[in-house]
């Protein structure tokens, strides 16, 4: 459920219009920034120098040596990775190792490919649009994501299978939501370099949709991790190992995810020429000389860790810093504890040695050492300082020391090994570690802190702004002009509520909303029937009517748009708000997607409007002001799927059943009686339909977070979350009174002056 529970209060603030973002962590490595901002489904990343820093980064990597083709990188990353894979696979066949040597190559590979692999394939979150939905090439990849995120199915993403797979090994304590895995420290920075980036070019889909294709292209030739190779030897049946590779098809799906991307980016390319191509490709070769980087450096953290010192060193590192709090007064070797333990962030080595030669241990006999009995027990001054993990890599250090060292007659020449990142000696011999490069996403980071070089253009009226919403990006100006307007729409329809019947109950029951749902179905066909004998409009009035529901219509499904987000797409409450979204669109098909059809139905009444995406379609002259009214709104409360979710939840429902059962089936009589189509209301009666339909998913979504709040006042609980859902099932059409008029505008002056 993540942030999806707390239902954020739905009050516009200043830090919405700002032009430096909000909620960076400042004191972690700069790959860890950048990951756990842009993991938040309302992140906004600036323009300008934020740009300018990501493409640098992109560059960096060296050309290919092939002959430049995308087909040549295709084979060079699908050989890269088989070579890899045997590599790491003989690790696991390795028998010489100690005892639980298997266990912790499973442990520490899997924590090193936790932030792809949670996020698997989500940097495709954002590359369908309000303006392109009904774009054959925005269809193919959205058809592609939505088969990473398991479309229609709670925990059905492939990231959701790499958190269960974490969950089997206990291993998930920070994994949810993904933001949180920035605090592992177990997990090296490294590991956040190519998922943080990845994850802040999909919020700038219009400057990076080329390389995130090739990117992506990359991340599917390669397939499984080669790391993950090693974990499936060990562990074959532990997790759907199938959902975990990218390459791999899902069940019931034709042409395999590496095909269907390989047919978007060549789409792409078709498209926007040699620049395209050539973005894809940088993409691409920037995407595997990452993953080259990080899987050597992997690689060598898992050779090491056959040494059970190194497995102690590090843990002894992560714990230095609380630790040199205490034990000031206990020596060893005539120096504090606390001493030894500050000096062991830098360099846990002579720590260990000090501490084998110590009364806390006996050598080669864990069982028989204080360290992990006494000092540890009930009663001990370090009673659960470490957890159950924690003791197995003690006792197993421990038992790896010999129990009468012998000291060599001949010097011995250490064994050179790769050493992994921030990691120094174990008490062994080992190579001096190489000189510390810059960090690559520093300076993405810093641009990021910075924030926009200028607020941008506030939205000079509902024309303007309805084409500055089109794509996903904004402006601080756009974000707060947004942020005023729904706040001041949904003080507009929460006006007056108490005193005004509405269909949705003043509480909400713990029967949920099923058995209201099909009350108002049964009303709806009941006023159809009552209504059979009314006139149908006239023709001119049902092509005005098309005509002035077009900015509404050909955005279908808009109020959604946020939860195309990763996690969103797969939770409790926004797997079904996700299949909705695809419904609308079609699910990657064409002669299904809404927009398309309703054009079709325009072209029939003589009407061609310019794209959904340009100027030209927002200032048509056919279109009345407040035929656009509705339709910002859906496009700016859209954009904060946390800030408003219980708004969005009530809108969506009444939305979803509002012409099903009578509207609809009136507006097809309309359309069939003057040689209209009437494949758009049909489509839509029975997709929306109360039983399996979007009217039924909406319900269900309402009553998952209900029924996971508490039944106590104050904010954030059932009660004013209920009411919230409510303002939003009203918001579809809210009173159009002057009081009500006022109130939204008392709301937006309130939130200008902040």
């Amino acid at each position: 459920m993540h942030s999806q529970q707390a239902a954020a209060t739905a009050t516009p603030s200043a830090e919405h219009g700002a032009g430096r973002p909000q909620g960076l962590p400042g004191d972690d490595g700069s790959a860890r920034t950048v990951y756990a901002y842009a993991t938040d489904p309302e992140a906004s990343l600036p323009e300008g120098r934020f740009i300018e820093e990501v493409r640098t980064v992109l560059r960096r990597p060296a050309p290919d040596t092939g002959d430049g083709s995308l087909d040549a990188l295709v084979r060079q990353a699908a050989d890269w990775a088989a070579g890899e894979r045997e590599r790491y696979l003989t690790l696991a066949g390795d028998g010489e190792g100690t005892e639980g040597h298997r266990e912790v190559l499973v442990r520490r590979a899997v924590l090193g490919c936790a932030p792809l692999g949670l996020l698997s394939g989500a940097w495709l979150q954002w590359l369908s649009a309000p303006g392109d939905a009904d774009d054959p090439l925005v269809l193919r990849i959205l058809a592609l994501y939505a088969s990473d995120v398991g479309a229609g199915h709670p925990a059905a993403s492939r990231g959701s299978a790499y958190l269960e797979l974490l969950r089997r090994l206990r291993l998930a304590e920070n994994a949810a939501p993904a933001a949180r895995l920035t605090g592992d420290q177990r997990i090296p920075d490294g590991a956040f370099r190519l998922p943080a980036l990845l994850l802040a070019m999909s919020r700038r889909p219009d400057d990076f949709r080329g390389e995130i294709l090739g990117a992506d292209l990359c991340w599917r030739a390669v397939g499984l991790l080669p790391a993950l190779e090693l974990v499936q030897e060990v562990l074959p049946t532990e997790v759907d190992w199938a959902t975990l590779d990218p390459g791999v098809r899902r069940e019931g799906e034709g042409p395999s995810p590496v095909e269907r991307c390989r047919a978007a980016v060549d789409a792409h390319a078709e498209r926007e020429g040699e620049r395209g191509a050539d973005a894809v490709r940088c993409g691409f070769r920037w995407m595997l000389a990452g993953l080259r980087d990080w899987s050597d450096a992997l690689y060598a953290e898992l050779v090491a860790a056959g040494d059970p010192a190194f497995d102690m060193a590090e843990l002894m590192r992560l714990r230095s810093r609380e630790g040199a709090v205490y034990h000031h007064q206990f020596l060893l070797e005539g120096k504090p504890l606390a001493r030894w333990l500050a000096e062991c962030r830098t360099d846990p080595g002579p720590l260990l040695d000090v501490l084998a030669r110590s009364r806390l241990i006996k050598p080669g006999r864990s069982g028989a050492s204080s360290l992990v009995r006494g000092l540890v027990g009930e009663r001990g001054p370090m009673f659960r300082v470490f957890s159950p993990e924690d003791l197995t890599v003690i006792r197993r250090w421990i038992d790896s020391l010999p129990v009468k060292p012998v000291m060599p007659a001949t010097p011995v020449t250490p064994v050179e090994t790769p050493e992994p990142e921030g990691v120094r000696g174990v008490g062994v011999p080992q190579k001096p570690s190489p000189p510390r490069t810059a960090d690559p996403l520093a300076a993405v980071a810093g641009a990021l802190r910075a924030g926009a070089r200028s607020p941008g253009r506030t939205p000079s009226g509902l024309r303007e702004a309805y084409h500055l919403l089109m794509t996903r990006t904004d402006t601080p100006a756009l974000r707060s002009w947004a942020m005023e307007y729904v706040a001041g729409w949904l003080a507009r329809s929460g006006h007056g509520m108490d005193r005004t019947a509405m269909p949705l109950p003043e509480r909400w029951g713990h029967e949920g909303l099923r058995p209201w749902l099909q009350a108002q179905h049964d009303q709806h066909g009941a006023q159809f029937e009552e209504n059979a004998a009314i006139p149908l409009p006239s023709k001119e009035a049902v092509v005005d009517d098309t005509v002035q529901t077009a900015p509404l219509t050909l955005i279908d499904g808009s109020w959604l748009q946020g939860f195309t987000d990763y996690e969103q797409a797969s939770s409790a409450i926004g797997h079904s708000l996700f299949e909705t979204y695809w419904d609308e669109l079609g699910n990657g098909e064409t002669h299904l997607n809404h927009p398309l059809i309703y054009r079709d139905v325009l072209r029939e009444m003589g009407v061609e409007l310019p794209p959904t995406a340009s100027a030209a379609f927002a200032q048509w002259p056919g279109f009345r002001e407040e035929s656009l009214e509705l339709p910002v709104y859906w496009l700016c409360v859209g954009r904060f799927p946390q800030t408003y979710l219980p708004e969005v939840l009530g809108l969506n429902l009444a939305m979803e059943l509002s012409g099903v059962g009578g509207t609809y089936r009136r507006a097809r009589l309309a359309l069939k009686a003057y040689g209209f189509s009437t494949r758009f209301v049909d489509i839509h009666n029975t997709i929306d339909n109360v039983a399996t339909g979007h009217s039924a998913w909406a319900a269900d979504a309402v009553d998952t977070l209900l029924a996971s709040l508490p039944d106590a006042p104050g904010p954030g609980a059932r009660a004013d979350v209920w009411s919230r859902v409510r303002v939003g099932y009203r918001s579809l059409n809210p009173p159009r009174t002057v009081g009500a008029r006022l109130a939204a505008r008392r709301i937006r002056f309130t939130g200008r002056r902040r």
